[in-house]
């Protein structure tokens, strides 16, 4: 069995909905993941805001302007009377539904049930739509089998123990349609996965089951050798290691969350990269195997903030490194890179809500300087310790750049280099001239 999902974009109107099925083969057995319609969450988050603050004519207006789309999109998708009338039953139901919240204390537990709302619209339209042209279809619920316990953490074993039974209860059915990003928590309330949504459900379904292959449809042909957005002429990459996909994803490519694909990689089960506007487009294939001997791809990640403290009392001293991660690990806030000397400790992070409280107790072991505005760009490939002039060859290609910092070794995928972001556009521009042209 087969995992497919498909993002907001692919199920973004009717006709794109429709069009799923050049896609999805209903002779082969397969999992449909389907995230909300776009622009469908961005509308709850701010549908639930207003609710959070009270503000509950102003919600119920963004409620009835989200149901007038919803009911065209009714109209278009079912045209004839019988669907079309159970599909604005459940639009009718949903959106019903959250006008009733507006009766009743609004707290972040409804929230999460709100955000829930969309994904539940989508599978249950298109769930009516393949009724609606002969084609059998299941509706899982993912609440009844998508769980996270008590650190937000996904339960594989309880979703295999509780998928499973339901999967073999529907022998000579091909096909199975189900929500990405909802699941429960360990109270059993509604909630969501929040690392990579929907590509993140399909993952751990396809751990799950031990499916075959994970395919996640965007509407970009697979991950590129470089920023589309800055650089002209980059290429999609056929092949990635799940360790090279994940230094790329983590270091800015944007078509996949670097923590999404991590189930997927525990079991080995393959993931593709493809796009619904191109499906005959070869994509990414993400796998334990890679390409030796090649630099893949370059990425870069924007809003880092660099730290340098300084201390004569560092030299020689154990326990030094501990007990600055210690001060970060208090405010849990993630450490990007890090280099050091004798005297000193360099390092980044993107997440400063409380820069000004570690930088408070950085001072007690010496000099802290601080850089805003900072981005790092990261080459990925083949840097195993036995090859020769890769190295070189990344940092001769930015020699005209000011470098901040430069973190190599730490993994035999990538060298990563701390930039100002002022710079960025041209480091990636002259990196992807130098190693790809």
């Amino acid at each position: 069995m087969k995992i497919l999902k498909f993002g907001g974009t692919s199920v973004g109107s009717p006709e794109r909905m429709k069009k799923l099925l050049d896609i999805i083969n209903p002779t082969e057995e397969q999992i449909v993941v389907l995230s909300a319609v776009s622009g469908t969450t961005n509308s709850l988050v701010e549908i639930s805001s207003k609710l959070l603050k009270e503000e509950k004519q102003e919600a119920l207006d963004l409620i009835a302007a989200l149901q007038a789309k919803y009911n065209d999109f009714v109209i278009e998708l079912l045209p004839e009377s019988d669907f079309r009338t159970q599909g604005q039953e459940v639009v009718d139901y949903h959106f019903g539904f959250l006008a009733n919240l507006t009766n009743d204390l609004f707290t972040p537990v409804e929230e999460k049930v709100v955000l829930a709302q969309g994904e539940l619209l989508s599978t249950t339209l298109y769930h009516i739509y393949l009724k609606s042209i002969g084609i059998a279809s299941v509706l899982l619920p993912a609440l009844d089998f998508m769980k996270i316990d008590e650190d937000n953490e996904p339960d594989i074993p309880f979703t295999t123990a509780n998928l499973m039974p339901v999967l073999a209860g529907h022998k000579g059915t091909n096909l199975f349609i189900t929500q990405g990003f909802i699941c429960r928590n360990s109270f059993g309330e509604v909630d969501n996965l929040r690392r990579g949504g929907s590509d993140y459900t399909a993952s751990l379904l396809g751990a799950a089951i031990l499916a075959e292959e994970v395919q996640i449809w965007t509407d970009i042909d697979g991950m590129h050798n470089n920023d589309p957005r800055i650089v002209k002429g980059t290429k999609p990459i056929s092949h990635l290691s799940f360790d090279e996909a994940a230094e790329l994803a983590y270091f800015g490519a944007k078509i996949l969350h670097p923590q999404s694909v991590f189930p997927a990689q525990k079991y080995k089960i393959p993931v593709r990269l493809l796009n619904t506007m191109e499906p005959k487009a070869t994509g990414t294939v993400i796998s334990t195997e890679s390409e030796k001997g090649k630099i893949k791809s370059i990425a870069a990640k924007d809003g880092i903030t660099a730290i340098k403290i300084q201390s004569s009392r560092m030299l020689l001293a154990y326990g030094f490194l501990r007990r600055i991660f210690e001060i970060f690990e208090r405010y849990k806030t993630p450490i990007d890179m890090i280099t050091t000397s004798e005297v000193a400790v360099s390092l980044t992070i993107d997440f400063t809500d409380n820069l000004d409280e570690i930088v408070k107790e950085l001072h007690s072991f010496g000099t802290v300087d601080i850089d805003t505005d900072q981005s790092i760009v990261c080459v990925v490939g083949d840097f195993g310790a036995e090859k020769h002039g890769y190295a070189a060859r990344v940092l001769d290609s930015i020699k005209h750049i000011p470098v901040r910092m430069i973190s190599y070794g730490g993994s035999a995928y990538n060298i990563s280099m701390l930039i100002n972001t002022e710079d960025k556009t041209e480091a990636l521009r002259s990196l992807h001239n130098r190693i790809f042209e």
